[in-house]
């Protein structure tokens, strides 16, 4: 676990992905546009900063089955939604019992200094996962500085986070109005 101020954080972070392909493959949107929320949180192994997934839900089953096939990534499927109304931002999420619907809207932005909240949850540029040996496994990624701004979010519902014991939410909510990412195949990670 990778610790901000001494505590460790989940993050419950709705995304709209857009072009998601494999290098060189069409994009064509009704198969590689999609919402998706994924709930994580931070870990160091060998001195390099990541992320690691808890789920990472998505409407659509092509995908569960590539990222959890290819990427062993805990994906499923479930009722995921973005609207747009002017500035505000609407998310629905629904899988059995969890559950998130907030609004949420960008303000100022951020620049994040260095040793911030915003810059250790975001300046990560790789993800961790196990293979169903249990092997961990690293997959790094390439991306420009998140382009963050504040946000304004209204939470009306979270059952995301029924299984584990939290307390309050930290005061940073961060919103990126978007952001090319790269990631590049999956590798194993000796400890």
């Amino acid at each position: 676990m990778d610790l901000h101020d001494g505590k460790a954080w989940l993050g419950v972070v709705p995304l709209d992905m857009q072009g998601v392909t494999l290098r060189g493959f069409p994009a064509p949107p009704s198969l590689c546009d999609f919402p998706e929320i994924n709930l994580r949180t931070y870990v160091t192994v060998n001195g390099k900063p990541g992320v690691w997934f808890f789920s990472l839900d998505v409407p659509g089953a092509l995908a569960v089955w590539t990222d959890r096939t290819f990427f062993n990534l805990p994906y499923f499927k479930a009722e995921v939604r973005v609207e747009r109304n002017g500035g505000d931002i609407q998310y629905h999420h629904r899988r059995k019992k969890l559950h998130f619907e907030a609004d949420y809207r960008a303000g100022k932005a951020v620049e994040p200094a260095e040793g911030s909240f915003e810059h250790w949850a975001t300046a990560r540029y790789c993800l961790y996962t196990a293979d169903r040996k249990g092997r961990l496994l690293r997959g790094n990624i390439h991306h420009a500085s998140w382009p963050l701004q504040h946000a304004e979010v209204d939470i009306h519902e979270n059952t995301l986070l029924q299984n584990f014991p939290t307390g309050e939410r930290h005061p940073s909510a961060l919103f990126s109005k978007r952001l090319d990412v790269v990631v590049y195949p999956m590798e194993g990670v000796d400890l």
